[in-house]
């Protein structure tokens, strides 16, 4: 069975997806960082902070990858 993107000559777009699971994961990591500081920090500064460490997580894993395996890209 053909999918509907093989018609299209398309593939999906991954990148909104990718954004919903960043700002999902995001929603659940920013009161884990707001309950772990000790000093009282705003609530968008936890947003901030649990997202900053989320995206220097993706950019460390996606370095190690182009490392590991140079020839996918």
């Amino acid at each position: 069975m053909k999918n509907v993107f093989d018609f299209i000559g398309e593939k999906p777009n991954r990148v909104p997806f990718s954004l919903f699971l960043l700002l999902c994961l995001n929603a659940f990591l920013a009161p884990i960082v707001q309950a772990a500081t000790s000093s009282e920090i705003s609530r968008s500064a936890s947003y901030a902070i649990a997202l900053l460490g989320l995206v220097t997580l993706s950019v460390s894993i996606y370095l190690f990858v182009v490392i590991f395996q140079p020839e996918k890209f």
